[in-house]
């Protein structure tokens, strides 16, 4: 299931508005398929894994899909429950049952109709390849990442708002490869001012994956960008599973403060700027305690000089 989990990775976020899913097939501890879901959400995982193999190429095997097969027919394909029912493996591994009221339980019910095995594992690592998909069914809001890039002391600009560059090349580039995971990218509108930022993905050959781009602003929206006035309105935004947040500051405190960040991107450079713009202002924190235990280390890396941590939200 992790394998299948990684491989999702690709679909991420060429999927949408469809899930980004993965599929592995296994025959005598010997993987025959691999599929994940397509650019615009067709094919699916599953039967972009099998049409990989011949027909009765699946019979007796063992597929291992990131979510639960789909239950309802479309215009733009089969049902996957369908599919597999027709393939007839002898078993079925299912990362996460899917909350659409479409497929709830009912693809699971499909399989063990046909004489499947199923077994439903609610997965760690399925879970997180599906982290946006399910945000947007289980929370109505796109998963979010806030990401921060600031000096050893905490600063993400000069006392006079410069803050081209914090960070090196290679620091900038994985920012840019993470715009590229993403659904769309929101900005306040200071920032927007300030910096016109382009909020683009400049690496070659991803170009064509710059995000959807967003404004917390009470201004009227510039072209080609959506606005929205207050942090919650996160949830009307059509077809976003999942979120990039690149400040500044009051948008990354509001934020926060209203409990929106699913995930803390930090880049640190080896610089002191002393008498700067702080990165994080007031959260409403009250208590010391309160702030012990809400984040989690989950990954970090060097880039360069710099420093990259991902921190997930404890629940």
């Amino acid at each position: 299931m992790a394998a299948a989990s990684r491989l999702a990775a690709r679909s991420r976020p060429a999927s949408r508005p469809n899930p980004a899913v993965g599929c592995i097939i296994v025959e005598d501890e010997r993987v025959i398929a691999r599929g994940w879901t397509q650019e615009g959400g067709r094919p699916h995982a599953e039967a972009h894994a099998l049409n990989q193999l011949e027909k009765g190429g699946a019979q007796g095997a063992s597929v291992y899909v990131t979510l639960e097969p789909c239950a309802h027919r479309s215009e733009r394909g089969p049902a996957c429950a369908d599919l597999l029912a027709e393939a007839k493996p002898a078993r079925v591994v299912i990362g996460v049952s899917d909350p659409d009221p479409r497929t709830a339980g009912d693809g699971v019910e499909r399989l063990k109709s046909a004489g499947i095995a199923v077994d439903v594992l609610d997965d760690a690592a399925a879970r997180e390849s599906l982290a946006g998909y399910l945000s947007t069914k289980e929370r109505d809001r796109p998963f979010v990442t806030l990401k921060i890039a600031m000096s050893l002391d905490g600063c993400i600009a000069m006392a006079d708002g410069t803050s081209q560059w914090i960070t090196g090349e290679e620091a900038r580039a994985h920012v840019h490869s993470q715009r590229a995971r993403q659904d769309a990218i929101l900005v306040g509108g200071g920032t927007w001012r300030t910096d016109k930022p382009r909020l683009d993905v400049r690496l070659p050959g991803l170009e064509d994956r710059s995000p959807r781009r967003v404004l917390l602003s009470r201004g009227f929206p510039p072209d080609g960008v959506k606005v929205i006035n207050e942090p919650e309105g996160i949830s009307g935004l059509e077809d976003v599973q999942y979120l990039y947040i690149e400040g500044g500051a009051g948008t990354s405190s509001s934020f926060l403060a209203a409990d929106l960040v699913d995930r803390l991107e930090i880049y640190r450079a080896p610089i002191v700027i002393g008498e700067g713009k702080r990165a994080i202002g007031d959260i409403g924190l009250e208590d010391l305690s309160d702030a012990h235990g809400r984040w989690r280390l989950v990954e970090q890396r060097q880039l360069g000089s710099d420093h990259f941590a991902a921190y997930s939200r404890v629940t």
